[in-house]
């Protein structure tokens, strides 16, 4: 349950605007031969362009999407006290308030950590078993299966940087056991009829870029995702089209790796529908003591690095000190 004071409703309240469509590319993963290669391109072209595409052919089987998300809208509509009960590691809610540093959103969440030792291997049987025991397993299932799309991507994104990228420059870090990846489950519930004269359209989740690497987005077709265009314009992100593909954000660390060749796209939820929307975002991070620089293939003829070398729990840890909207990357900049 999402429930705000009025001077919090103030903070999220949104101007009337429709932004247009965005044009989003679409990616096959499935293909091969010199479709491939062509898929390779234009996945590259999409990380320059908006930072932001759509994949198809991923092998994620529907019916573990569909369970995920069916399991997901249960927990949400739980009473709010059972919803509550469910939080502690490495499953945990929290409603309206992102961060720490005093952001809001007409938005209820869980985080389920993805780091294997936090999964105990079953229910202890000492203790009372919460309702979201089954919800864990499934998501850390489906966690699994997204992932290996997210590995897929990076290792399609190498080829088409060809040269001296190595296959595994990029895929490796998220393929890692220790690697620092998150599964970020959202519920954006309508917008109060009440609230329509007053706040036609209020923020769900507020403009930020994506930390990780690469950050894999999957929601059950409603409205409500926005894109910023290089010009700063707002777009609004189509819903899939079919039902089976996922949308792909290039993240923070990756357009470091990159030398600033790919975009982190700025992005945001607005809602203003009567249809809840439900969202399942997998964060793919590096190792926390993951030494981060561009790769020196792709440095340039000059030879000169954007950014200076860090570590990724430097970096996260300098990303939760400020509010969503500001721009982290700035402070590791050459």
């Amino acid at each position: 349950m999402v429930v705000l004071a009025k001077g919090e409703l103030e903070q999220i309240a949104l101007p009337a605007a429709r932004p247009p469509p965005a044009d989003v590319r679409v990616i096959d993963l499935s293909a091969t031969g010199a479709s491939r290669s062509a898929a390779a391109r234009a996945l590259v072209a999409a990380c320059e362009d908006h930072g932001f595409f759509r994949v198809t052919g991923h092998g994620v089987p529907p019916e573990l999407v569909r369970a995920a998300e069916a399991a997901a809208s249960r927990f949400f509509a739980m009473p709010q006290q059972d919803k509550e009960a469910a939080a502690g590691q490495p499953l945990g809610y929290a409603s309206k308030r992102i961060g720490s540093a005093g952001d809001l959103g007409w938005i209820e969440y869980l985080l389920l950590c993805l780091t294997p030792s936090t999964f105990p291997s079953a229910p202890d049987a000492a203790t009372s078993v919460t309702p979201s025991w089954p919800l864990r397993e499934l998501l850390a299932e489906y966690s699994a299966a997204v992932r290996r799309v997210a590995c897929d991507v990076l290792e399609l994104m190498a080829e088409g940087l060809g040269g001296d990228v190595p296959a595994d420059a990029l895929a490796r870090m998220v393929a890692r056991d220790d690697s620092d990846s998150i599964l970020r489950v959202n519920h954006y519930p309508p917008r109060p009829e009440q609230l329509a004269g007053a706040a036609p359209n209020l923020t769900g989740f507020g403009e930020h870029t994506d930390p990780q690497i690469i950050s894999v987005l999957r929601s059950n077709g409603a409205p409500g995702l926005e894109i910023s265009l290089r010009d700063g314009a707002w777009a609004s992100v189509p819903h899939d089209g079919d039902g089976d593909s996922f949308f792909v954000n290039v993240g923070d660390t990756l357009q470091v790796l990159t030398n600033g060749r790919f975009r982190s796209v700025k992005h945001r939820v607005v809602v203003n529908s009567e249809k809840s929307r439900v969202s399942m975002v997998f964060f793919g991070g590096p190792p926390p003591g993951e030494r981060l620089a561009p790769l020196p293939a792709l440095l340039g003829d000059g030879g000169r690095s954007r950014y200076r070398e860090f570590t990724w729990k430097e970096y996260k840890g300098s990303g939760c000190k400020g509010r969503l909207a500001d721009d982290r990357l700035c402070r590791f900049e050459n």
